[in-house]
């Protein structure tokens, strides 16, 4: 990122009291709502089918589970980013793992 643009994020965000996003973590927010939009989409249509008393072939009760499983993950990668970004916020810089 250009020095400019840096400072004009940082004097931003210390002004209007934002947080922005590093394009990598943004990157990842938006996989991981991708994702959970299309679980939602496939529950959705399992539900319609159960409501109108079509027969419902699947999903198994360990596939609920697998879906159960990513979703508690997409939600802990998601809470990681946040509190990354935080901290990045709050010491300065961006600490990476070694």
């Amino acid at each position: 990122m250009p020095s400019a643009t840096y400072v004009s994020v940082l004097l931003r965000a210390h002004l209007r009291n934002l947080a922005p996003i590093p394009k990598d973590e943004l990157l990842a927010l938006k996989r991981s709502v991708a994702e959970l939009g299309a679980i939602g989409r496939n529950l959705y249509q399992i539900a319609r089918a159960a409501n109108t008393g079509d027969r419902i072939v699947g999903p198994a009760r360990e596939d609920l589970r697998a879906i159960l499983k990513v979703c508690e993950a997409l939600r802990d990668n998601v809470k990681g980013l946040i509190r990354a970004n935080v901290n990045t916020w709050e010491i300065g810089h961006v600490e990476t793992e070694r």
